[in-house]
């Protein structure tokens, strides 16, 4: 499949890859984007963490997102770093990246304690003076039945951030 490209007029907006990445890790949610029940779309806000070229997300073990993941594996996942409405200007100063890909239950344990110490990582560290570790593997005791993974594993990255922002 290939992943369509930003417009030609719009190539000068077109983010690098390592901007895009940095966006993902800064941003604390976005919005997965599935095929949901009868073909509708339907769009979540969650968390995430990333690993290399893998977003991570927690949820429950079952309801509408899994459902819609064993129905079809193709996901879109959208942050937006930047939204500035400048009304003076008629426009809106913006900085967003979309990640495309295949999203899929994780099965191994290992990968899953993996996974949900990346999110404890990214959300929770700064917030817990003391003793963190010892709080995440409690945490992480205490929900490890209720609590599923799954990840997107990124085929097509893509950023594109305004005008007025790119001169920055």
């Amino acid at each position: 499949m290939a992943f369509r490209e930003i417009r030609k007029a719009r190539q000068s907006q077109k983010m690098a890859l390592e901007d895009c990445a940095r966006i993902l890790d800064h941003a604390t949610h976005g919005v997965l984007a599935l095929l949901g029940d009868d073909d509708y779309p339907y769009a979540v806000p969650l968390s995430h963490a990333r690993i290399g070229d893998t977003l991570y997300f927690h949820s429950a073990v079952n309801g509408h997102k899994l459902d819609a993941i064993a129905r079809c594996d193709k996901a879109s996942f959208c942050v937006v770093d930047t939204d500035q409405v400048a009304p003076e200007e008629f426009t809106t100063y913006y900085r967003s990246v979309i990640a495309w890909g295949r999203v899929s239950v994780v099965t191994h344990d290992g990968e899953k304690r993996q996974a949900l110490v990346a999110l404890a990582d990214k959300y929770c560290r700064e917030g817990i003076d003391t003793g963190y570790e010892e709080k995440l593997d409690a945490e992480i005791e205490k929900s490890w039945g209720g609590c599923l993974c799954f990840k997107l594993e990124i085929e097509h990255l893509s950023g594109k951030v305004s005008k007025e922002l790119k001169a920055e």
